[in-house]
């Protein structure tokens, strides 16, 4: 079993909502604030683009190095190490854009939080569409000659 098809999935509908958020954004914070809207709409859609990204594409790594053991600790190293990675760059882009002139926060603000829900709905979206099964089942196989589930079968059992 490999949830490979569903964070592919994922990954393209994501890149495709993200851009056109930061094109709806853009156009709206620019409208609103001017060139400073339209950084901040732009970075906002960039942000939330990249570390939803980031989650799925440590998944795919993880269960590469991993081939698909997802009970290895290496596989929730590398979940957890891309986790903390995030949450320092996180930090990181507060400090340094939290006090830009050239960038509207509010726009910046709006725009991660629109993107980050259209991203769940999109990986929600993903999760059901995929048909990733979720057990590993080896059926019996009929007697030679004879036929599997048929009518007559199941009424002289009964």
């Amino acid at each position: 079993m490999s949830a490979r098809p569903m964070l592919m999935l994922a990954l393209r509908d994501g890149a495709i909502f993200a851009g056109a958020v930061a094109v709806v954004a853009g156009l709206i914070g620019l409208f609103v604030s001017g060139t400073a809207g339209l950084y901040g709409g732009l970075l906002g859609a960039a942000t939330a683009a990249v570390y939803l990204g980031l989650t799925a594409a440590s998944m795919l790594v993880a269960g590469s190095v991993t081939k698909g053991d997802q009970t290895s600790p290496k596989f929730f190293g590398i979940i957890l190490g891309t986790w903390v990675a995030k949450l320092i760059l996180f930090i990181v882009i507060l400090l340094l854009l939290g006090r830009q002139s050239w960038l509207d926060g509010r726009v910046f603000f709006f725009t991660v939080i629109i993107a980050v829900i259209g991203s769940l709905v999109i990986d929600c979206l993903a999760f059901l569409r995929a048909r990733v099964p979720y057990v590993d089942v080896t059926l019996p196989q009929a007697p030679d000659g004879a036929e599997q589930g048929t009518s007559s079968d199941q009424t002289s059992r009964s």
